[in-house]
């Protein structure tokens, strides 16, 4: 989209931080004022995440203002915050291809712009890689900069708190910024705290300090009493004490609002030595009455009217994976006194918005702490409860070794729904559900599960939590096929399959929800097809027959080729000593782009014609 320069006559000239340093101070306001406005006509025609990027115009101009980015590194947290960045690094008139196939990225990609300096997708990690490029920088002696954002939520986990005790250790140059929008502070929020947080961050206070603690290194006694004096002055306005502990120099809170005063705060902080810490607040979705009251419905946003205060409701359509989840998780509690539920940080995403309000004690979120929503889980396993973990297949990733540690050495009853599974979308690579089946598949003592629709997906869930031992559902984002939901419960056998179509020649073992493609092929191959349901245990029986009676052998998964279920049939075979053609069809050994789930399921011919056409290419090569 060309930009209309009569609309946007300041944002015309920064185009890059470069062009935007060149700006008066005093023209920042105008500037803000005009990308929040580009911000809202971009993303309401292209669809994206949008309260975040609203609640960061100002930090995000001040930041590239002070700092002489891209030779300072700024590394955002996340990147829901980091439209306003992609704007004013050079791609402004790409914006409406955001999230789109070949598009824009989601969130800040190093492959995209010398600007973003750090991949991201998943929180938490902005303190860490800045630290690291902190310390890279002392030893490499140019006076760069080094600026981690993070938000209030990213902050909640461990590995957050673990990159600052170690920056309090070993004292790099370096700026965390706490985009701080929950917590409520605000009467600390206003002229008083911003000349504070300048007089804390300015050369006067900084060399008093400095002087004093030079003249007084040889008097421990008194040098202790005038740092617990500093402490304590802090102390009475400002909530710092925790990350003063850590090792940093706190200031704030601020204005996150107020371009000009972060300016000069920042100006000021830029040249102080060791880690700073910056507390602002903001507002998310600030400038936009209607994603001011409801930030979280306005987080990420289909297309919709910027002078309709309401976002357009979806067309019914059937329920999708997370809401079959959220139904059977409010049916099973009603059963099930002691069915405990446990997410982090995902209640929206995951479906339970209806548990948690209609069963507030039983519903555990723990914030951004995969790690610890595990092995709490394994806490209330011992304590004789029944736990069911809402996640999504990449953040399941981040908590490994408590599924392996914490629950299954321990062979504890806890239910993994493993959300996300497969291909995602928008979000791309950080969030395709690829890896899952392989990562799960060769952990002793766990039950995996793969539905391949809607009503299989609850009665596995039923059959998972009442196992005596660790099962995972896995499912996609999205609707189901329109399966009929069976109220029901019913406990599946373990590892047991069914046939869903009897053919010749050719035995398609599918696990999940690609099964309608799988049936349009083997309808076009006339080739048996079998809903295998389990990726461990495997239904070896009826593999073994399939082997016996059948020339060979396709698996089908959206989960990647390398160590997938098809990787467990094959060694199913070998340990029985049967050999036969196997075709495992998958994801390849690469990072998944960003796609609708119809594109890339064409693009990685996983639709019905594109499994076809692999077996076909496959029978081609056999008969050379």
């Amino acid at each position: 989209m060309t930009l209309d320069i009569s609309k946007y006559p300041t944002l015309a000239l920064a185009d890059t931080p470069e062009e935007l340093r060149t700006l008066p101070r005093d023209h920042l306001p105008q500037l803000c004022e005009e990308l929040r406005t580009y911000l809202l006509n971009t993303v309401s025609h292209s669809s994206g995440h949008f309260a975040s990027g609203l609640g960061t115009v100002e930090l995000t101009v001040a930041l590239h203002y002070v700092y002489n980015t891209p030779f300072d590194h700024l590394v955002w947290d996340v990147g829901h915050q980091a439209y306003p960045h992609k704007i004013l690094t050079g791609r402004r008139e790409r914006m409406q291809t955001i999230r789109k196939k070949d598009g824009l990225h989601p969130f800040p990609w190093r492959g995209e712009s010398p600007y973003d300096v750090l991949s991201v997708g998943h929180s938490s990690t902005s303190i860490s890689a800045a630290l690291g490029m902190a310390i890279s920088a002392q030893k490499e002696g140019h006076n760069r900069r080094v600026v981690s954002v993070i938000g209030d939520g990213a902050i909640t986990a461990g590995m957050a708190f673990e990159a600052m005790n170690h920056a309090g250790d070993v004292k790099p140059d370096m700026l965390v910024v706490l985009n701080d929008n929950e917590m409520s502070i605000s009467e600390n929020v206003g002229a008083m705290n911003n000349h504070f947080a300048q007089l804390l961050s300015g050369n006067v206070y900084t060399s008093i300090r400095e002087g004093g603690k030079k003249v007084l290194s040889g008097a421990p006694p008194i040098k202790e009493l005038v740092r617990r004096a500093e402490e304590h002055l802090k102390g009475m306005v400002v909530p710092g004490t925790m990350f003063e502990e850590l090792g940093f120099n706190y200031i704030g809170p601020i204005d996150g609002h107020d371009v000009e005063e972060l300016v000069k705060t920042l100006k000021n902080m830029r040249h102080l030595k060791g880690p700073q810490f910056l507390h602002v607040m903001t507002k998310k979705g600030k400038g936009y009455e209607p994603a001011e009251k409801d930030p979280i419905g306005y987080h990420a946003v289909p297309k919709f009217d910027p002078s309709v205060h309401t976002l357009p409701k979806s067309k019914p359509t059937s329920p999708t994976f997370s809401n079959v989840f959220g139904d059977w998780l409010c049916d099973m509690a009603a059963q099930d006194d002691k069915l405990l539920a446990i997410t982090p940080a995902m209640r929206e995403g995951s479906g339970m918005v209806r548990f948690s309000k209609a069963h507030p004690d039983k519903y555990f979120d723990v914030a951004i702490a995969e790690q610890h929503s595990v092995t709490l889980a394994a806490g209330m396993a011992i304590g004789t409860y029944h736990p069911v973990v809402a996640i999504y297949s990449t953040f399941l990733q981040r908590a490994y070794d408590q599924v392996i540690h914490d629950v299954a050495i321990m062979n504890l009853p806890v239910l993994f729904a493993i959300d996300r599974g497969g291909i995602v979308g928008a979000d791309g690579q950080t969030h395709q559900g690829a890896f899952d089946l392989s990562y799960l598949r060769c952990v002793p003592n766990l039950v995996v599960m793969t539905p391949s629709d809607e009503n299989e997906c609850r009665q596995m869930l039923y059959t998972g939590h009442i196992h005596d031992g660790p099962a995972a559902v896995r499912y996609p984002r999205g609707s189901g096929i329109g399966a009929e939901i069976e109220q029901t419960m019913q406990a599946m056998p373990l590892g047991k399959g069914v046939i869903k179509r009897q053919g010749t020649r050719v035995a398609m073992l599918n696990f999940g929800t690609l099964l309608p493609h799988a049936l349009d092929a083997a309808e076009a191959l006339d080739a048996t097809l079998v809903d295998m349901r389990f990726a461990k245990p495997l239904d070896e029986a009826l593999l073994l027959e399939m082997a016996n009676t059948h020339d060979y052998l396709v698996t089908v998964e959206e989960n990647a080729i390398a160590g997938g279920a098809g990787s467990g049939v094959i060694e199913a075979m070998m340990r029985h000593g049967v050999i036969k053609p196997v075709l495992q069809i998958g994801l390849p050994d690469r990072f998944i782009s960003q796609g609708t789930q119809q594109e890339m399921h064409a693009e990685l011919e996983l639709d019905g014609p594109g499994i076809e056409a692999q077996i076909q290419r496959y029978l081609a090569k056999l008969a050379e």
